[in-house]
């Protein structure tokens, strides 16, 4: 996973996803499941969130995306559920006459991960070491103390 640019931050951010739909009812079949795709990947390029990975299954969905740190990822969850309903159901008003009689498509909840090239145990002894690391960095240092 390759580092990201942006004006002010490097970054390398990447959040797996997985929801339901409400009552967990299993709608996505063809041709359905091709269509909710599409439109994911229309609602990810409108809205700039990179879709690096997704596949509707036929009660759940997963999904990775890259994202930049100005953008958190409930707000990705929001996006991508809220316009993917009423896209859906335009399309389809009868999946939600017979599945969907409360008018929603997705539950609340979501699963939200990061991935990394490193594994948490890793990471933590890093930033573990740190203050080490700096104090060896000083002591070898050439540079005078100011008292």
């Amino acid at each position: 996973m390759e580092l990201r640019r942006n004006t002010h931050h490097v970054f390398r951010l990447m959040y797996h996803f997985v929801w339901i739909p409400k009552y967990r009812h299993k709608v996505f079949a063809e041709p359905y499941r091709s269509t909710l795709k599409a439109i994911i990947g229309k609602i990810a390029y409108d809205y700039d969130i990179e879709l690096v990975e997704l596949e509707v299954l036929e009660d759940h969905v997963h999904m990775v995306v890259r994202a930049e740190p100005k953008t958190a990822p409930c707000n990705v969850m929001q996006v991508i559920k809220s316009i993917s309903a009423r896209e859906f159901f335009r399309m389809y008003p009868e999946i939600r006459r017979q599945y969907f009689w409360g008018g929603k498509l997705w539950t609340q909840s979501y699963f939200v991960e990061t991935i990394g090239n490193a594994n948490e145990e890793v990471i933590r002894q890093y930033v573990q070491d740190q203050l080490q690391i700096m104090d060896n960095g000083e002591k070898n240092s050439q540079q005078l103390s100011l008292f």
